[in-house]
C-alpha cells in the first residue's frame, strides 16, 4: 500500500530515517488518506528524542515550545509539521492529561496509548502501513472502536467520549458495541472537562452528516453539560402538529437544517424550554405557551456556561426567541419581523423555521413550507426597496423632531418609534416631507 505524502513530510521522515531513527506519519492524516480524503495536517512520530530531532533538522526553522512533551515543530512555507517522540503516558488523575510522559523507542507502545483504532495508524514509504489494532479494517467497516479497554481510554481522557461522537457524526461511522456501552457508562466524566473543549467538540459533532443517529443514541452524554436536555427525551407533545416527542423532534430539526454550527446550535436549543411550559387543555391537546422565551433564556445561560463567544450566543438566543412567530404573508407583518431579526438574521430564521416544520407532522409539511416560501418572497422583495429596520434608517432624526417643536426627551423617542412603525407598516413613505408632516400632526404646536 502506498500513501502519497507531501514532499515536506517525506523529507522530514527521510532525514530521521537516515540518522538511524524510526519515523512515521501518524494518526488522522493516515486515516483520512485511507478514506481517500486530503488530510488537513500531517503529524509525524519518531523514536528520536526531542534533542535528537533538533540535531537532525538543525538547519531548519524550529519551534521548541512543546519540547518537554516530546514535540518539535518544523515550519516550512508557513506550514507547521509536528514531530513527536514515541511516548507512554503516566498516571491520569484529572480525566484529561497524564501526570507525566515517558519517551520510548517503540512505535507499538506509542500507538497503544492512542484513542481509537482508526487513529492508531502509522506509515512511511519504507515500512508501509503499520496497523497493530486493525484500524484499516475498522475504516472499511466504518466503525469507531477504542484502542484496548474503552473504560481505561475514557478514564484517561474523558474528552475522548465527545471525540467518539464527533468522529461518528463527521465520518458517518457507527460506534462499536463495547465502546458505545462504555460511553454511556462513563459520560459523567465529562464534568471534569473544560467548557471550552466541550463546546469545541460539540460544534464539530453538530455539523456532521451523521448527527441524527448520534443525537438519537447519546442524549445522556449531552445532558451532562446541557442538563435541560434530559427532560426532553421521551416527552410527549400530544399535539396534532407533532408526531414525535420533544427530543426526537429536536434531533430531526438539527438534521434538517444546513450544517452550519450556529444554525445547528439554534436547532438544538430552539425547543429546550418546552418541558417547562407544558399544559394540556380540556380536549387533551398539549400546548407549550411561552416556550420560545424560555428556550432562549436556557440557551443564553447554557452558552455562557460553555464559554461561547458573544456573537454566537446572541444569534442562537435570538433565533430561539423568534422561531415560533408565524407572520401573515403580508408585507407589513414581514417587515415587522425583519425589524426584530435584522436583515442579517432573517435568512437564518427562515432556515430554522423550515427545519422546524420538517420535524413536525409530515401531513402538514407542504402547507407550512408553502407559507414560509410566501414569507421569503415578500422578504426578498422588501430587500430590494432599501428597507427601514431601525430609527437610524429614518429620513429624519431626533434633532429634526426637536426643531419641529417636540422638546420633551421622552416624547422625542416616542415620536421616532411611531414614525418607524408607520413606515414599516406602509402608512408613510420614508421621506423628509412625509415624516415632517406626520410629526406636525402628532405634536401640533400650540
Amino acid at each position: 500500500m502506498h500513501i502519497q505524502m507531501p514532499a515536506r513530510v517525506s523529507y522530514i521522515i527521510a532525514r530521521l530515517l537516515e540518522s538511524g531513527f524510526q519515523a512515521y506519519a501518524v494518526g488522522g492524516c493516515i486515516r483520512d488518506s485511507l478514506m481517500g480524503k486530503t488530510p488537513s495536517d500531517w503529524d509525524i512520530c519518531t523514536s528520536a528524542l526531542p534533542e535528537e530531532t533538533l540535531a537532525c533538522l538543525e538547519k531548519h526553522n524550529i519551534i521548541q515550545n512543546g519540547m518537554k512533551h516530546g514535540t518539535v515543530t518544523v515550519r516550512y512555507d508557513n506550514e507547521n509539521y509536528e514531530i513527536t517522540t514515541f511516548r507512554m503516558d503516566g498516571e491520569y488523575r484529572d480525566n484529561r492529561r497524564p501526570e507525566s510522559v515517558t519517551f520510548v523507542r517503540s512505535l507499538a507502545e506509542d500507538l497503544s496509548r492512542r484513542d481509537f483504532t482508526v487513529n492508531a495508524l502509522a506509515y512511511n514509504d519504507t515500512d508501509g502501513l503499520c496497523d497493530l489494532f486493525d484500524g484499516a479494517e475498522d475504516i472499511r467497516k466504518k466503525c469507531i472502536r477504542c484502542v484496548g479497554n474503552p473504560d481505561q481510554r475514557f478514564h484517561e481522557d474523558a474528552l475522548r467520549i465527545l471525540r467518539a461522537l464527533r468522529f461518528s457524526a463527521v465520518l458517518d461511522f457507527s460506534i462499536e458495541e463495547q465502546t458505545r456501552v462504555s460511553i454511556h457508562r462513563n459520560a459523567h466524566l465529562l464534568r471534569n472537562i473544560s467548557a471550552e473543549r466541550i463546546l469545541s467538540e460539540t460544534k464539530k459533532m453538530l455539523t456532521g452528516d451523521n448527527v441524527e443517529s448520534v443525537l438519537t443514541e447519546f442524549p445522556d452524554v449531552l445532558a451532562v453539560f446541557i442538563p435541560e436536555i434530559a427532560p426532553m427525551v421521551g416527552f410527549p407533545q400530544k399535539n396534532p402538529h407533532h408526531v414525535y416527542d420533544v427530543w426526537t423532534h429536536t434531533v430531526k430539526v438539527v438534521a434538517a437544517i444546513k450544517p452550519d454550527y450556529v444554525l445547528r446550535l439554534a436547532a438544538l436549543y430552539h425547543d429546550i424550554g418546552k418541558p417547562q411550559c407544558h399544559t394540556v387543555d380540556a380536549h387533551g391537546i398539549g400546548h407549550f405557551k411561552g416556550h420560545p422565551d424560555v428556550s432562549a433564556a436556557i440557551a443564553d445561560q447554557s452558552l455562557k456556561t460553555l464559554k461561547s463567544d458573544n456573537k454566537t450566543r446572541e444569534t442562537v438566543t435570538t433565533l430561539c426567541r423568534l422561531h415560533d412567530i408565524r407572520p401573515a404573508p403580508q408585507p407589513k407583518y414581514v417587515r415587522r419581523l425583519m425589524v426584530r431579526t435584522g436583515a442579517e438574521l432573517f435568512d437564518s430564521l427562515l432556515e430554522l423555521k423550515r427545519a422546524d416544520a420538517k420535524g413536525q407532522n409530515p401531513e402538514m409539511l407542504a402547507d407550512k413550507l408553502r407559507q414560509i416560501d410566501e414569507i421569503e418572497q415578500i422578504y426578498r422583495s422588501e430587500l430590494q426597496q432599501a428597507p427601514v429596520f431601525r430609527i437610524q434608517d429614518l429620513a429624519v432624526d431626533g434633532n429634526d423632531v426637536i426643531r419641529l417643536g417636540v422638546q420633551n426627551g421622552r416624547q422625542v423617542g416616542e415620536c421616532l418609534q411611531r414614525l418607524l412603525r408607520a413606515v414599516i407598516d406602509g402608512e408613510l413613505e420614508n421621506t423628509p416631507e412625509q415624516l415632517t408632516e406626520a410629526v406636525r400632526k402628532l405634536y401640533p404646536r400650540d
